[in-house]
C-alpha cells in the first residue's frame, strides 16, 4: 500500500487528523515555522534587490531531521498548514527546507478539523500558491525593515530593549491621540427636562421628554434657559398632538469574524484578545467529545469573511426548523457583509463545525472558558441564520403652549434570532407600553423632572475598541490584532487597567519620536494602503518586491536624518513608597530579564534591590496588612502577605475582602464563585462580575 505523509503546523492536530485518515497516512507536525529571517541581523540584502536570507530557526534543526526521515518513507506528501497567508508561507518554507520540489508533493487546506473536511481536502490537492506566500513575505520584510532600522535608534537615543513595529507604532499613536483628546476635552453643560403626566386609566405617570418647538429641537444649555422654559410652561395644558404606531425590525447579527469575536468576547466574557485567540485555537484544533472522539468544534479562527458554506447553511436551516419552527428560519439570501472590499472570500466566518453539537451537549467536555467561548460562537452563528426580531412601536407628541414633549415605547412581538442570542444593547423584554392615549387627549400635569448633565470625553480605548478601530481603518489583519496589543503592553508603552488601555511616559516618548521623525510609518492611511497593496500581491496584480523597493529608500533616509537630529532622552523610573534600608531613598521599579524588581536609585553607590510585588488592595485575613501577588521559584503565582516573614499567610486562590456571612472567616475566589476558606462551613455564592482576563 502507498504511504502518505501529511505535515500540519500544530502537534494538537496530529492525533485528530490521524484518526480521520487511517493507517496509510502518517501525520506529523512542524511546530509552526521552520525557517525565518535571522534575529541577529536585518536578514534582507538591500544591495541585492532586497533578497531575503532565510535560515533554520534555532532549535528546529532536530525537527527538520525528523521530518526528512518521514519524507523518505513517503510516496506522497501533503502540506496541510493553516488556510491563510502564514500557513501558505510555512508550507513553502517546509517544501524548501525539506527539498520537496522533486517529490510528489501537494498543498491541501481545510477550514475545519472534521473528518468530512479533511477527507474532502485530499480530493482537491493543489500547488503552493506563491501569491499568498509573497504577500506574507512582503509583510514580514516590511516589518523587519522598520523594526531593524528604527529600533536601534530608539536604543541609542532612549533606552535599550525598545522596539518600533510597522503596525504596533500606528496602534500606539491611536492610543496616544485618544489620550490627548481626553486631556484636551472641556465638558459642556446641558440640561434635560421631563414632564410626568397622568394618563386616564394608568397607574404610572407617563414620562415625556422635552423636545423643542414647531421649528425643531431645542438644546437646554444652562439653568437660566431652563428657568425661562419652565416659566413659559406654567399653567399650560398638555394635549396629545400626534400618535404614531408602527413596527421596526432588529436585524440578526452576522456570524463572527476574528475582529467581532474578539470584541464580543471582551464585552460579554471579559476576555483579552490574546485569551480569546488562545481558547479559540483550542476549539479549532480539537476537543475530545464523549461519543465522538477528538474533533474540531469551530471553523478556522483567523478570518475577515462573513461567508458561510452551503453545507453549513443547510445544516443550520434544518436545525432551526426542528428546534424553533419554520417562521424562525432566515430568508434564503446569504447574510454576509458585502460592503467590505477586504474580505478574503476563500475563508468562512467563525462557526461551529456541527450545529447539532449544542453548548449544553459538550459542556462536560470543555473547560469553563472553552464552554463560554464556544457558547458565544454557537449562539451567534445560529442567530445569524434566523429571522429578524420585530417590535411594535408607538410614539406620541404632546403640545404644551409653544413647546413639544415626546414619548415613545416599544414591545417585542416576535423574538426571532433573539430567542438564541442577545447582547447588552438588545432589549428582549417589553419597554413601558403607552396605553389609553388618543390624539387630542388632554393629560394632567403632575411634575417636572429636570437634571443637569455635562458632556463626557471620549472613552479610553479598551482592547475590543482598539481592535474595532484598527479594523475600521484597514490596519492589520485577523492574525495581527492580538499580537499588536500584546506587544505594546509587553514593551510597557501601554498599561491595561480595568480593561482600559493607558499610555505610559515611555509610550509617549516613543510615539513623539515616531510622529516627528517617521510620520509615514505612524500614519494610519499609509499603513492601511500597505495592507491594500499586500492584498494586491495576494491577488497577483502587484509584484511583491516592487512594494519593498518603493518603501525602503525613504525609510533609510528618514533613519539617517533622525540619527543626526535626535538628542538622547531620559526616561524617569517609576518611584515607589518603598524606602531603601541601606540609604533611605525611595526605591524605583526597574525591568530585568525576569520582569519587575525594586532597585535603589543611588546605584552604583547603593546596590540594594528587592522583589517587586503587585498589590491587590485586599487586607490580609491574618494581620490586616495588604495581600500581594508573589511567585514561587518555579514561577507559580500565589497570594501572600506583604508582611512576610512576620506573617506567613499564603493562598493559591485569591482572597476576597468580604468575610463569609455564615462563619465570618475569609472568602476565596474560585472561578466565578466566592467560597468560604473553611471547608467545614461550605458557604459559597456567585461572583456577579467575571474576573477573568
Amino acid at each position: 500500500m502507498a504511504k502518505y505523509l501529511v505535515i500540519v503546523e500544530s502537534p494538537a492536530k496530529v492525533n485528530t487528523i490521524k484518526k480521520f485518515l487511517g493507517s496509510n497516512y502518517n501525520v506529523v507536525a512542524s511546530n509552526g515555522h521552520v525557517r525565518d529571517l535571522p534575529k541577529s541581523t536585518m536578514g534582507i540584502d538591500v544591495e541585492n534587490d532586497y533578497e531575503p536570507k532565510y535560515i533554520t530557526i534555532r532549535g528546529k534543526g532536530g525537527k527538520l531531521a525528523e521530518l526528512r526521515k518521514e519524507v523518505k518513507k513517503a510516496d506522497k506528501i501533503f502540506l496541510a498548514t493553516d488556510p491563510d497567508r502564514e500557513g501558505e508561507a510555512i508550507s513553502w518554507h517546509l517544501a524548501t527546507a525539506l527539498k520537496l520540489e522533486s517529490k510528489n508533493m501537494k498543498r491541501i487546506t481545510f477550514n475545519e478539523i472534521t473528518k468530512t473536511a479533511v477527507k474532502a481536502s485530499l480530493k482537491q490537492p493543489r500547488e503552493i500558491n506563491m501569491n499568498l506566500v509573497n504577500a506574507q513575505q512582503t509583510r514580514r520584510m516590511l516589518d523587519r525593515l522598520v523594526g531593524y532600522s528604527i529600533s536601534p535608534l530608539l536604543w541609542q537615543k532612549v533606552k535599550r530593549g525598545l522596539s518600533a513595529g510597522r503596525v504596533q507604532s500606528v496602534a500606539l499613536r491611536m492610543i496616544c491621540d485618544r489620550e490627548e483628546e481626553i486631556n484636551a476635552f472641556i465638558p459642556v453643560e446641558y440640561w434635560t427636562l421631563d414632564a410626568l403626566l397622568k394618563v386616564s386609566g394608568s397607574k404610572k405617570p407617563l414620562v415625556s421628554k422635552f423636545y423643542g418647538n414647531a421649528d425643531g429641537r431645542i438644546n437646554i444649555e444652562n439653568k437660566e434657559q431652563l428657568d425661562v422654559i419652565l416659566s413659559e410652561l406654567k399653567g399650560k395644558k398638555y394635549v396629545v398632538s400626534d400618535v404614531k404606531k408602527g413596527e421596526r425590525t432588529k436585524k440578526a447579527p452576522l456570524p463572527f469574524t476574528t475582529s467581532t469575536l474578539q470584541q464580543e468576547a471582551s464585552k460579554q466574557l471579559n476576555f483579552s484578545t490574546q485569551k480569546t485567540m488562545r481558547i479559540a485555537q483550542q476549539l479549532y484544533e480539537g476537543i475530545n467529545v464523549k461519543g465522538r472522539g477528538t474533533i474540531g468544534l469551530i471553523s478556522y479562527l483567523r478570518t475577515d469573511s462573513t461567508r458561510i458554506s452551503d453545507t453549513a447553511e443547510e445544516m443550520a436551516r434544518t436545525f432551526i426548523l426542528d428546534r424553533y419552527g419554520d417562521e424562525y428560519i432566515a430568508n434564503s439570501e446569504a447574510k454576509t457583509n458585502k460592503s467590505d472590499s477586504k474580505i478574503q472570500d476563500a475563508h468562512e466566518a467563525i462557526r461551529p463545525t456541527d450545529i447539532e453539537l449544542t453548548p449544553v451537549t459538550v459542556k462536560e467536555d470543555l473547560s469553563r472558558d472553552q464552554y463560554r467561548l464556544y457558547q458565544l460562537i454557537w449562539k451567534r452563528f445560529t442567530a445569524s441564520r434566523m429571522q429578524n426580531a420585530k417590535y411594535e412601536t408607538m410614539s406620541v407628541k404632546i403640545s404644551a403652549g409653544k413647546y413639544i414633549f415626546t414619548s415613545s415605547a416599544s414591545k417585542l412581538i416576535f423574538d426571532g434570532f433573539m430567542s438564541v442570542y442577545t447582547d447588552e444593547d438588545d432589549d428582549k423584554g417589553d419597554k413601558i407600553t403607552i396605553k389609553n392615549i388618543e390624539k387630542d387627549d388632554e393629560l394632567d400635569f403632575e411634575e417636572f423632572d429636570s437634571k443637569q448633565h455635562f458632556t463626557q470625553p471620549p472613552a479610553h480605548f479598551t482592547e475590543a475598541a482598539l481592535v474595532k478601530s484598527l479594523e475600521e481603518q484597514g490596519i492589520g489583519r485577523p492574525s495581527t490584532y492580538a499580537p499588536i496589543i500584546t506587544t505594546i503592553i509587553a514593551r510597557r508603552y501601554v498599561v491595561k487597567e480595568q480593561k482600559n488601555l493607558y499610555v505610559t511616559e515611555l509610550g509617549e516618548v516613543v510615539n513623539d519620536i515616531m510622529k516627528k521623525e517617521f510620520p509615514a510609518i505612524v500614519d494610519s492611511s499609509f499603513t492601511a494602503n500597505v495592507e491594500s497593496l499586500l492584498d494586491m500581491v495576494e491577488e497577483g496584480s502587484v509584484q511583491w518586491k516592487t512594494i519593498v523597493r518603493n518603501f525602503y529608500p525613504d525609510l533609510a533616509e528618514a533613519v539617517e536624518k533622525a540619527e543626526k537630529d535626535l538628542e538622547k532622552i531620559e526616561i524617569a523610573d517609576e518611584v515607589t513608597d518603598v524606602i531603601c534600608e541601606s540609604c533611605g531613598k525611595n526605591m524605583v521599579v526597574k525591568y530585568g530579564p525576569h520582569g519587575k524588581f525594586l532597585a535603589c536609585p543611588g546605584f552604583p553607590d547603593c546596590r540594594n534591590t528587592k522583589p517587586y510585588y503587585e498589590k491587590t488592595g485586599i487586607p490580609c485575613p491574618a494581620c490586616g496588612k495588604e495581600i500581594v501577588i508573589k511567585k514561587t521559584k518555579k514561577g507559580r503565582k500565589y497570594f501572600g502577605c506583604e508582611n512576610n516573614p512576620e506573617c506567613e499567610f499564603m493562598s493559591w486562590q485569591k482572597p476576597l475582602a468580604k468575610p463569609c456571612p455564615r462563619c465570618g472567616k475569609y472568602m476565596l475566589q474560585k472561578g466565578n464563585k466566592a467560597v468560604c476558606s473553611d471547608e467545614q462551613c461550605g458557604y459559597f455564592e456567585q461572583i456577579e462580575k467575571d474576573q477573568s482576563s
